[in-house]
């Protein structure tokens, strides 16, 4: 199979040699715990916190967390590295960008042309691969191209876009879709960010490099929002402490979903690990069927196929 990684990760347990697949399993790993993330979230939006309250609660419990855990690690297996000004750039670039692209998504969520949006903001998949070229100088293989193109369309069918109406241009140009389209560009600078960062290091295998990335990045997290909802929303840090049951759960499952994205990013390339991870829209709408026993509809069938055939090309391209 043709390789499509960046620069060599240091050796160790988790060393570049042996990271073949396991980028897959821990991309979803991720998935997995994201989707139970967010369910979380939406109790506790539901329960007076307003979505910066929410938000911040993803970062305020699982901060302490990862860093009890990198320090363990790092104590445990005796590792230790630099951290080069490299790092800390595309760290906080990474973190402050997630944070503006989640304000984005929040605000889209008014608008009337939220599906528009949405689809725009999965573009980040695209985005993502050619930022990792001109910031990282990485290189995909042509079949991992052909997948990801082959994906976007799966993920316009299965974004239930309410029935067209308007000029066309309209339906494209307006606020939803100025909205999607910078969360999806901020979504792919966080990602790349955080490989980066995590490359940066010249020292410590997979796992170390990405769990110390992550310590860094939601503890900047955490100053930036407590920061913010001290100045624009009093009150809201103590709502949230107070909902400690259900967020310290959310807390628990966002460590979960970002050491994985974050080990995955350390792995293997963003673009591909992006892209394996939008089988979550597929995963989602299957639990749907068999869950709740929603039904697939023949456009939300013909977008699990494309989807599925793109995810499939992603792995073979590794």
């Amino acid at each position: 199979m043709q390789t499509c990684r960046g620069p060599k990760a240091p050796g160790g347990p988790w060393g570049a040699s042996d990271a073949a697949m396991i980028w897959v399993w821990v991309t979803l790993g991720a998935v997995a715990a994201q989707t139970v993330r967010f369910m979380l979230q939406k109790q506790l939006r539901a329960a007076t916190l307003s979505t910066a309250g929410a938000t911040f609660a993803r970062f305020i419990y699982s901060a302490p967390l990862v860093a009890l855990l990198a320090f363990t690690y790092a104590v445990l297996t005796g590792q230790a590295t630099a951290v080069p000004a490299r790092f800390w750039a595309f760290a906080m670039a990474g973190g402050f960008a997630q944070i503006i692209a989640t304000m984005c998504v929040v605000a889209l969520f008014t608008q009337r042309n939220f599906a528009v949006g949405l689809t725009f903001m999965k573009t980040e998949v695209l985005m993502a691969a050619l930022l990792s070229i001109v910031l990282l100088g990485e290189q995909l293989p042509p079949l991992a191209w052909i997948a990801l193109v082959l994906g976007l369309p799966g993920i316009v069918l299965l974004s239930d876009a309410p029935a067209a109406s308007g000029p066309w241009y309209r339906r494209i140009v307006n606020r939803g879709s100025g909205l999607g389209l910078a969360s999806g560009v901020l979504f792919a600078v966080s990602s790349v960010g955080y490989r980066g960062a995590s490359t940066a290091l010249p020292a410590g295998d997979a796992f170390f490099r990405a769990i110390l990335t992550l310590a860094c990045v939601t503890a900047f997290q955490v100053v930036a929002m407590t920061l913010w909802l001290v100045w624009r929303e009093p009150g809201q840090i103590t709502r949230v402490v107070r909902a400690w049951r259900i967020a310290g759960l959310v807390g628990l499952t966002s460590m979960a979903g970002s050491t994985c994205w974050f080990v995955a990013f350390t792995l293997q390339t963003v673009a591909l690990v992006k892209g394996v991870g939008q089988i979550e829209l597929a995963l989602s709408l299957m639990v749907g069927w068999a869950v709740f026993g929603e039904r697939i509809t023949g456009r939300e069938a013909k977008g699990l196929v494309l989807l599925t055939l793109s995810v499939m090309m992603l792995v073979w391209a590794d």
